[in-house]
Protein backbone atom coordinates (compact mmCIF):
# COMPACT_ATOMS: atom_id res chain seq x y z
CA UNK A 1 0.00 0.00 0.00
CA UNK A 2 2.55 2.16 0.86
CA UNK A 3 4.63 1.86 -2.34
CA UNK A 4 1.56 2.33 -4.23
CA UNK A 5 0.58 5.34 -3.15
CA UNK A 6 4.18 6.25 -3.62
CA UNK A 7 3.84 5.46 -7.06
CA UNK A 8 0.70 7.57 -7.61
CA UNK A 9 2.35 10.67 -5.89
CA UNK A 10 5.41 10.42 -8.53
CA UNK A 11 2.95 10.03 -11.50
CA UNK A 12 1.10 12.79 -10.04
CA UNK A 13 4.14 15.07 -10.03
CA UNK A 14 5.05 14.38 -13.34
CA UNK A 15 1.65 15.13 -14.70
CA UNK A 16 1.98 18.46 -12.91
CA UNK A 17 5.25 19.10 -14.18
CA UNK A 18 4.29 18.64 -18.05
CA UNK A 19 1.34 20.48 -17.69
CA UNK A 20 2.91 23.35 -16.49
CA UNK A 21 6.25 23.24 -18.89
CA UNK A 22 3.28 23.45 -21.57
CA UNK A 23 3.78 21.53 -25.32
CA UNK A 24 7.05 20.94 -26.20
CA UNK A 25 8.53 22.47 -29.01
CA UNK A 26 8.81 21.27 -32.68
CA UNK A 27 12.00 19.35 -33.36
CA UNK A 28 13.43 19.34 -36.39
CA UNK A 29 13.38 15.81 -38.07
CA UNK A 30 15.93 13.29 -37.12
CA UNK A 31 18.53 12.71 -39.01
CA UNK A 32 17.82 9.97 -42.01
CA UNK A 33 20.30 7.40 -42.87
CA UNK A 34 22.71 8.90 -45.26
CA UNK A 35 21.34 9.52 -48.71
CA UNK A 36 23.10 9.59 -51.74
CA UNK A 37 23.05 13.04 -54.59
CA UNK A 38 20.25 13.07 -56.57
CA UNK A 39 20.75 14.89 -60.12
CA UNK A 40 19.22 14.98 -63.68
CA UNK A 41 20.56 16.37 -66.23
CA UNK A 42 17.28 17.60 -69.36
CA UNK A 43 18.47 18.05 -72.30
CA UNK A 44 16.16 20.17 -75.12
CA UNK A 45 16.46 18.13 -78.39
CA UNK A 46 14.21 20.48 -80.27
CA UNK A 47 14.78 20.97 -84.06
CA UNK A 48 16.61 24.64 -83.04
CA UNK A 49 19.62 22.44 -81.53
CA UNK A 50 20.39 21.63 -84.96
CA UNK A 51 21.78 25.74 -85.43
CA UNK A 52 25.74 25.13 -86.12
CA UNK A 53 27.06 28.18 -84.01
CA UNK A 54 28.97 26.93 -81.27
CA UNK A 55 32.51 26.78 -82.05
CA UNK A 56 31.36 25.60 -86.08
CA UNK A 57 29.52 22.86 -84.66
CA UNK A 58 25.75 21.72 -83.71
CA UNK A 59 24.47 22.99 -80.29
CA UNK A 60 23.47 19.03 -80.10
CA UNK A 61 27.21 17.87 -81.16
CA UNK A 62 28.39 19.93 -78.62
CA UNK A 63 25.78 19.09 -76.02
CA UNK A 64 26.50 14.99 -76.69
CA UNK A 65 30.30 15.98 -75.79
CA UNK A 66 29.30 17.73 -73.07
CA UNK A 67 27.39 14.40 -71.40
CA UNK A 68 29.80 12.15 -72.52
CA UNK A 69 32.40 14.04 -70.22
CA UNK A 70 30.25 14.71 -67.69
CA UNK A 71 28.98 10.59 -67.19
CA UNK A 72 33.05 10.33 -67.35
CA UNK A 73 33.87 12.37 -64.43
CA UNK A 74 30.68 11.44 -62.34
CA UNK A 75 31.11 10.78 -58.79
CA UNK A 76 30.80 6.94 -57.98
CA UNK A 77 28.33 8.06 -55.16
CA UNK A 78 25.95 10.31 -57.22
CA UNK A 79 22.84 9.00 -58.95
CA UNK A 80 22.68 10.69 -62.23
CA UNK A 81 19.07 10.38 -64.59
CA UNK A 82 19.10 12.41 -68.41
CA UNK A 83 15.91 13.02 -69.04
CA UNK A 84 15.11 14.93 -73.27
CA UNK A 85 12.36 16.82 -74.53
CA UNK A 86 11.72 17.77 -78.15
CA UNK A 87 13.39 14.18 -79.42
CA UNK A 88 11.14 11.81 -81.25
CA UNK A 89 8.15 13.51 -82.48
CA UNK A 90 8.93 14.74 -86.03
CA UNK A 91 5.05 15.96 -86.97
CA UNK A 92 3.82 19.42 -86.90
CA UNK A 93 0.63 18.33 -84.37
CA UNK A 94 1.51 20.77 -81.25
CA UNK A 95 -0.64 18.99 -79.43
CA UNK A 96 1.01 16.09 -79.71
CA UNK A 97 4.65 17.22 -80.10
CA UNK A 98 4.05 19.37 -76.78
CA UNK A 99 3.98 15.44 -74.70
CA UNK A 100 7.11 14.75 -76.39
CA UNK A 101 9.18 14.33 -73.23
CA UNK A 102 11.04 10.75 -72.03
CA UNK A 103 13.12 9.69 -69.25
CA UNK A 104 16.11 7.58 -71.31
CA UNK A 105 18.80 7.48 -68.12
CA UNK A 106 16.71 6.69 -64.86
CA UNK A 107 17.93 8.22 -61.86
CA UNK A 108 20.19 5.58 -60.19
CA UNK A 109 24.03 4.53 -59.88
CA UNK A 110 25.08 4.95 -63.83
CA UNK A 111 25.61 2.34 -66.42
CA UNK A 112 28.80 4.97 -68.28
CA UNK A 113 28.12 3.09 -71.80
CA UNK A 114 24.64 2.39 -71.70
CA UNK A 115 24.38 6.03 -70.87
CA UNK A 116 26.74 7.79 -73.56
CA UNK A 117 24.90 5.37 -76.05
CA UNK A 118 21.43 6.61 -75.15
CA UNK A 119 23.07 10.25 -75.54
CA UNK A 120 24.47 9.77 -78.91
CA UNK A 121 21.19 8.19 -80.78
CA UNK A 122 19.33 12.00 -79.87
CA UNK A 123 19.05 13.80 -83.34
CA UNK A 124 17.07 17.56 -83.20
CA UNK A 125 13.36 16.45 -83.91
CA UNK A 126 10.45 18.60 -82.31
CA UNK A 127 8.94 21.03 -79.76
CA UNK A 128 10.45 22.72 -76.80
CA UNK A 129 7.83 21.36 -73.88
CA UNK A 130 10.42 22.85 -70.86
CA UNK A 131 7.27 23.31 -68.26
CA UNK A 132 6.26 19.44 -68.81
CA UNK A 133 10.00 18.28 -68.89
CA UNK A 134 10.55 20.35 -65.58
CA UNK A 135 7.38 18.58 -63.79
CA UNK A 136 8.41 15.29 -65.02
CA UNK A 137 11.85 15.42 -64.23
CA UNK A 138 10.69 16.61 -60.58
CA UNK A 139 8.70 12.91 -60.37
CA UNK A 140 12.04 11.41 -61.73
CA UNK A 141 13.89 12.57 -58.80
CA UNK A 142 11.08 11.38 -56.56
CA UNK A 143 10.72 12.71 -52.47
CA UNK A 144 13.17 12.03 -50.12
CA UNK A 145 15.17 14.27 -47.29
CA UNK A 146 17.54 15.83 -49.15
CA UNK A 147 17.63 18.44 -51.97
CA UNK A 148 17.25 17.44 -55.54
CA UNK A 149 18.99 18.89 -58.83
CA UNK A 150 17.90 19.29 -62.14
CA UNK A 151 20.05 20.71 -64.89
CA UNK A 152 18.17 22.61 -67.31
CA UNK A 153 20.32 22.45 -71.13
CA UNK A 154 18.10 24.59 -73.91
CA UNK A 155 18.58 27.06 -76.79
CA UNK A 156 15.03 28.12 -76.83
CA UNK A 157 11.96 29.44 -74.60
CA UNK A 158 9.49 27.31 -73.99
CA UNK A 159 7.34 26.68 -76.99
CA UNK A 160 3.74 24.58 -74.85
CA UNK A 161 2.62 26.86 -72.80
CA UNK A 162 0.90 25.98 -70.44
CA UNK A 163 2.46 25.10 -68.42
CA UNK A 164 4.82 27.50 -68.29
CA UNK A 165 8.11 26.76 -67.22
CA UNK A 166 8.48 29.61 -64.54
CA UNK A 167 5.08 28.65 -62.99
CA UNK A 168 5.99 25.21 -62.70
CA UNK A 169 9.37 26.06 -60.86
CA UNK A 170 7.39 27.97 -58.39
CA UNK A 171 4.81 25.46 -58.08
CA UNK A 172 7.54 22.79 -57.11
CA UNK A 173 9.34 25.35 -54.74
CA UNK A 174 6.20 25.79 -52.78
CA UNK A 175 5.59 22.29 -52.69
CA UNK A 176 8.85 22.27 -50.38
CA UNK A 177 10.72 19.66 -51.82
CA UNK A 178 13.80 21.24 -52.05
CA UNK A 179 14.36 21.15 -55.70
CA UNK A 180 17.22 23.13 -57.26
CA UNK A 181 16.71 24.03 -60.93
CA UNK A 182 20.48 25.56 -62.58
CA UNK A 183 19.81 26.58 -66.03
CA UNK A 184 21.99 26.85 -69.12
CA UNK A 185 21.32 28.71 -72.23
CA UNK A 186 23.02 27.53 -75.64
CA UNK A 187 22.20 30.91 -77.48
CA UNK A 188 21.98 34.35 -76.97
CA UNK A 189 18.39 35.18 -76.77
CA UNK A 190 17.33 37.73 -74.49
CA UNK A 191 13.90 35.65 -73.96
CA UNK A 192 15.12 33.07 -73.44
CA UNK A 193 17.86 34.50 -70.73
CA UNK A 194 14.91 35.66 -69.11
CA UNK A 195 12.60 32.86 -69.04
CA UNK A 196 15.86 30.43 -67.75
CA UNK A 197 16.33 33.18 -64.62
CA UNK A 198 13.14 33.07 -63.78
CA UNK A 199 13.27 29.02 -63.39
CA UNK A 200 16.35 29.25 -61.95
CA UNK A 201 15.57 32.03 -58.97
CA UNK A 202 12.22 30.50 -58.32
CA UNK A 203 14.32 27.17 -57.09
CA UNK A 204 17.36 29.03 -55.92
CA UNK A 205 19.32 27.66 -58.40
CA UNK A 206 21.73 29.33 -61.34
CA UNK A 207 21.53 30.38 -64.41
CA UNK A 208 25.05 30.68 -66.84
CA UNK A 209 25.01 31.30 -70.62
CA UNK A 210 26.79 28.92 -72.25
CA UNK A 211 28.82 30.00 -75.24
CA UNK A 212 31.58 27.28 -75.99
CA UNK A 213 31.72 23.62 -75.75
CA UNK A 214 34.70 23.70 -73.33
CA UNK A 215 32.14 26.63 -70.92
CA UNK A 216 29.48 23.88 -71.32
CA UNK A 217 30.78 20.86 -70.23
CA UNK A 218 32.72 22.78 -67.19
CA UNK A 219 29.69 24.14 -65.95
CA UNK A 220 27.46 21.08 -66.37
CA UNK A 221 30.66 19.18 -64.56
CA UNK A 222 30.33 22.07 -61.87
CA UNK A 223 26.38 21.98 -61.54
CA UNK A 224 27.04 18.11 -60.95
CA UNK A 225 29.60 18.55 -58.23
CA UNK A 226 27.74 20.60 -56.46
CA UNK A 227 24.52 18.47 -56.06
CA UNK A 228 27.19 15.95 -54.17
CA UNK A 229 28.22 19.11 -52.00
CA UNK A 230 24.54 20.14 -51.28
CA UNK A 231 22.51 17.69 -50.94
CA UNK A 232 22.12 18.35 -47.23
CA UNK A 233 18.56 17.39 -45.30
CA UNK A 234 15.66 19.26 -46.15
CA UNK A 235 14.36 22.05 -43.91
CA UNK A 236 11.28 21.04 -41.60
CA UNK A 237 8.14 22.83 -42.97
CA UNK A 238 6.52 25.01 -40.41
CA UNK A 239 4.12 27.70 -40.24
CA UNK A 240 4.77 30.97 -39.28
CA UNK A 241 1.65 33.21 -37.66
CA UNK A 242 0.50 37.02 -37.50
CA UNK A 243 0.50 37.21 -33.62
CA UNK A 244 2.93 35.83 -31.01
CA UNK A 245 0.85 34.33 -28.70
CA UNK A 246 -0.01 31.83 -31.83
CA UNK A 247 2.78 31.05 -33.23
CA UNK A 248 4.66 28.00 -33.35
CA UNK A 249 7.21 26.58 -30.81
CA UNK A 250 10.66 26.05 -32.20
CA UNK A 251 13.64 23.71 -31.48
CA UNK A 252 16.79 24.43 -32.31
CA UNK A 253 16.63 23.30 -36.08
CA UNK A 254 16.27 24.53 -39.94
CA UNK A 255 13.26 25.65 -40.96
CA UNK A 256 11.54 26.20 -44.09
CA UNK A 257 8.23 28.66 -44.59
CA UNK A 258 6.61 30.99 -46.79
CA UNK A 259 5.88 34.85 -46.60
CA UNK A 260 3.73 36.86 -48.68
CA UNK A 261 4.56 40.89 -49.62
CA UNK A 262 5.18 43.01 -46.85
CA UNK A 263 4.10 40.26 -43.95
CA UNK A 264 5.14 39.31 -40.38
CA UNK A 265 5.58 36.12 -39.28
CA UNK A 266 5.86 35.18 -35.75
CA UNK A 267 7.96 32.02 -34.15
CA UNK A 268 8.26 31.33 -30.23
CA UNK A 269 11.44 29.86 -29.37
CA UNK A 270 12.36 28.71 -25.09
CA UNK A 271 15.43 30.17 -23.63
CA UNK A 272 16.36 29.33 -20.73
CA UNK A 273 18.71 31.21 -17.87
CA UNK A 274 22.52 30.85 -19.14
CA UNK A 275 21.68 30.20 -22.96
CA UNK A 276 21.88 32.08 -25.78
CA UNK A 277 19.69 32.45 -28.54
CA UNK A 278 21.35 32.15 -32.29
CA UNK A 279 19.52 32.53 -35.41
CA UNK A 280 19.34 33.58 -39.07
CA UNK A 281 16.80 33.67 -41.76
CA UNK A 282 17.06 33.47 -45.34
CA UNK A 283 14.50 34.71 -48.28
CA UNK A 284 15.16 33.63 -51.59
CA UNK A 285 13.32 36.62 -54.29
CA UNK A 286 11.96 34.18 -56.63
CA UNK A 287 10.11 36.37 -58.58
CA UNK A 288 10.62 40.59 -59.71
CA UNK A 289 10.53 42.56 -56.60
CA UNK A 290 11.41 45.94 -56.06
CA UNK A 291 15.16 45.53 -54.86
CA UNK A 292 14.71 49.10 -52.56
CA UNK A 293 13.72 46.82 -49.63
CA UNK A 294 14.83 44.02 -47.28
CA UNK A 295 14.15 41.59 -44.82
CA UNK A 296 14.41 42.28 -41.12
CA UNK A 297 14.76 39.88 -38.01
CA UNK A 298 14.04 40.40 -34.84
CA UNK A 299 13.38 39.06 -30.98
CA UNK A 300 10.92 40.19 -29.10
CA UNK A 301 9.82 39.27 -25.71
CA UNK A 302 6.22 37.79 -25.43
CA UNK A 303 5.19 41.51 -24.13
CA UNK A 304 6.25 42.87 -27.68
CA UNK A 305 9.20 44.69 -26.40
CA UNK A 306 11.99 44.52 -28.63
CA UNK A 307 15.51 42.26 -27.30
CA UNK A 308 17.36 43.10 -30.01
CA UNK A 309 16.94 43.71 -34.07
CA UNK A 310 19.18 41.65 -36.23
CA UNK A 311 21.79 42.42 -38.51
CA UNK A 312 21.98 42.05 -42.70
CA UNK A 313 24.27 38.74 -43.29
CA UNK A 314 25.13 39.08 -47.07
CA UNK A 315 25.91 35.82 -49.00
CA UNK A 316 27.28 37.28 -52.26
CA UNK A 317 24.04 36.18 -54.10
CA UNK A 318 21.73 38.62 -55.52
CA UNK A 319 18.88 36.50 -55.45
CA UNK A 320 18.84 35.78 -51.91
CA UNK A 321 18.78 38.37 -48.58
CA UNK A 322 20.28 37.01 -45.03
CA UNK A 323 19.42 38.71 -41.73
CA UNK A 324 20.90 37.13 -38.12
CA UNK A 325 21.05 37.91 -34.56
CA UNK A 326 22.29 36.54 -30.75
CA UNK A 327 20.59 37.45 -27.84
CA UNK A 328 21.30 36.06 -24.30
CA UNK A 329 19.91 37.61 -20.68
CA UNK A 330 20.58 40.92 -19.62
CA UNK A 331 22.59 41.74 -16.79
CA UNK A 332 19.17 42.74 -15.19
CA UNK A 333 17.49 39.91 -16.88
CA UNK A 334 20.01 37.93 -14.53
CA UNK A 335 18.89 39.37 -11.53
CA UNK A 336 15.77 38.84 -11.93
CA UNK A 337 15.86 35.48 -12.83
CA UNK A 338 18.18 34.98 -9.77
CA UNK A 339 15.54 36.62 -7.79
CA UNK A 340 12.71 34.09 -9.23
CA UNK A 341 15.35 30.86 -8.20
CA UNK A 342 15.23 32.34 -4.58
CA UNK A 343 11.26 32.24 -4.49
CA UNK A 344 10.76 29.23 -6.87
CA UNK A 345 12.48 25.76 -7.38
CA UNK A 346 11.91 25.41 -10.67
CA UNK A 347 13.07 28.50 -13.21
CA UNK A 348 10.49 28.72 -16.54
CA UNK A 349 11.94 29.38 -19.52
CA UNK A 350 11.74 32.87 -21.81
CA UNK A 351 9.52 32.66 -24.45
CA UNK A 352 11.35 34.85 -27.09
CA UNK A 353 9.26 35.69 -30.44
CA UNK A 354 11.37 35.80 -33.66
CA UNK A 355 9.69 37.93 -36.07
CA UNK A 356 10.52 37.38 -39.73
CA UNK A 357 9.70 40.74 -41.75
CA UNK A 358 10.12 42.26 -45.05
CA UNK A 359 9.23 45.37 -46.89
CA UNK A 360 9.11 44.05 -50.72
CA UNK A 361 6.30 45.69 -53.30
CA UNK A 362 6.20 43.22 -56.17
CA UNK A 363 6.54 44.79 -59.16
CA UNK A 364 3.26 45.15 -61.86
CA UNK A 365 2.45 41.65 -62.91
CA UNK A 366 4.24 39.47 -60.26
CA UNK A 367 2.10 36.93 -59.11
CA UNK A 368 1.57 37.57 -55.02
CA UNK A 369 0.93 34.21 -54.50
CA UNK A 370 2.73 31.78 -52.99
CA UNK A 371 4.60 33.89 -50.58
CA UNK A 372 8.83 34.01 -51.33
CA UNK A 373 10.98 31.17 -49.34
CA UNK A 374 12.15 31.56 -45.82
CA UNK A 375 14.58 29.70 -44.55
CA UNK A 376 14.73 29.66 -40.67
CA UNK A 377 17.94 28.62 -38.69
CA UNK A 378 17.68 28.39 -34.95
CA UNK A 379 20.37 27.59 -32.57
CA UNK A 380 20.18 27.72 -28.53
CA UNK A 381 23.85 27.41 -26.76
CA UNK A 382 25.34 28.15 -23.73
CA UNK A 383 25.76 31.95 -23.25
CA UNK A 384 29.16 33.24 -23.61
CA UNK A 385 29.61 36.21 -21.23
CA UNK A 386 31.52 39.07 -22.25
CA UNK A 387 34.76 39.86 -20.96
CA UNK A 388 34.76 42.37 -17.98
CA UNK A 389 36.29 46.09 -18.55
CA UNK A 390 37.12 48.64 -16.50
CA UNK A 391 34.32 49.88 -14.39
CA UNK A 392 35.10 54.06 -14.39
CA UNK A 393 31.96 54.37 -12.62
CA UNK A 394 29.03 56.78 -13.77
CA UNK A 395 27.43 60.37 -13.29
CA UNK A 396 29.47 62.98 -10.61
CA UNK A 397 32.11 59.86 -10.15
CA UNK A 398 33.28 59.70 -13.79
CA UNK A 399 33.22 63.34 -14.19
CA UNK A 400 35.27 63.25 -10.82
CA UNK A 401 37.89 60.71 -12.16
CA UNK A 402 38.16 62.61 -15.51
CA UNK A 403 38.74 65.92 -14.05
CA UNK A 404 41.69 64.26 -11.74
CA UNK A 405 42.95 62.57 -15.13
CA UNK A 406 42.91 65.90 -17.10
CA UNK A 407 44.75 68.08 -13.75
CA UNK A 408 47.25 65.04 -13.92
CA UNK A 409 48.13 65.35 -17.32
CA UNK A 410 48.26 68.88 -17.30
CA UNK A 411 50.77 68.84 -14.31
CA UNK A 412 53.04 66.14 -16.03
CA UNK A 413 53.13 68.38 -19.74
CA UNK A 414 53.88 71.14 -17.89
CA UNK A 415 56.91 69.69 -16.17
CA UNK A 416 58.23 68.64 -19.12
CA UNK A 417 57.64 71.46 -20.85
CA UNK A 418 59.70 73.53 -18.00
CA UNK A 419 62.89 70.95 -18.15
CA UNK A 420 62.82 70.93 -21.91
CA UNK A 421 62.92 74.69 -21.87
CA UNK A 422 65.57 74.75 -19.33
CA UNK A 423 67.52 72.34 -21.21
CA UNK A 424 67.32 74.36 -24.45
CA UNK A 425 68.69 77.32 -22.65
CA UNK A 426 71.63 75.56 -21.20
CA UNK A 427 73.02 73.87 -24.85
Amino acid sequence: MINFRRSTAVLLGLLATTALAGPAPAQADEEPAPEPPRVELVLDVSGSMRAADIDGRTRIAVAQQAFNEVVDALPEETQLGIRVLGATYRGKDKKVGCQDTQQIVPVGPVDRSAAKAAVATLRPTGFTPVGLALRSAAQDLGAGATTRRIVLITDGEDTCAPPDPCEVARELAAQGTSLVVDTLGLAPDEKVRRQLLCIASATGGTYTAAQSAEELTDRIKQLVERAGDTHTRAPTVVGGTNACDSAPLLAPGVYADREAFSEHRYYRVPIRPGQELRASVSMALDRPVNRDYGVLLRATAADGRELVRGADAGSGRADVLSAGLRWSATADDEDAAETEESSAPVVEPTTVCLVVSNSFAPRPGTAATPGMPVELTIDVVAAAPAPDGPDLGRGWVLLALLTVAGLITGLLAGLLTRWWVATWREN
